[in-house]
């Protein structure tokens, strides 16, 4: 079966490090890397409300959580020996929870970004709340607010 993410792509939020895009249910961080890297090499540490990340000794990033994550649930894996990816999985995991920003002073989706971020997940919770149906590749029009259209005031 195929996943909706796969099926609609992913709004990624580009950083000086790489980038990072989410989900309803998680968090997703890829850093690329310019050296060949072991394991061994990459320090990478996750708690529910905070995040650090070391490569050879040089952090890449650290601070506090957007929204806190089930840190016992959190992987890192070092692929083709050049790319380090974190799955980070969300306490709060409702198209309402779309976090604007990775950490909470630090790598803020610009608001174009954001905007589509909420779309999509919003797109996500109509493919959760209709399984059987497809929403991949809908369309919504319209600013997003915390997993729904902005009403007028």
């Amino acid at each position: 079966m195929t996943h909706f993410d796969e099926r609609s792509g992913v709004i990624p939020c580009k950083t000086e490090w790489g980038f990072w895009w989410q989900t309803m249910e998680e968090v997703f961080i890829e850093v690329a890397s310019n050296q060949i890297l072991n394991a061994k090499e990459v320090k990478c540490n996750i708690k529910p409300r905070a995040i650090s990340l070391s490569i050879q000794g040089a952090t890449v990033f650290q601070g506090d959580l957007y929204e806190p994550v089930h840190a016992d649930d959190a992987v890192w894996t070092l692929e083709d020996k050049k790319m380090v990816r974190i799955c980070l999985s969300k306490v709060h995991s409702t198209a309402a929870h779309c976090w604007p920003s990775l950490l909470k002073d630090q790598y803020r989706a610009d608001p174009v970004t954001f905007d589509e971020m909420q779309k999509k997940l919003t797109l996500q919770r109509f493919q959760f709340e209709n399984p059987g149906m497809d929403f991949s590749n809908a369309a919504m029009t319209g600013n997003y607010q915390n997993g729904g259209p902005e009403m007028p005031s």
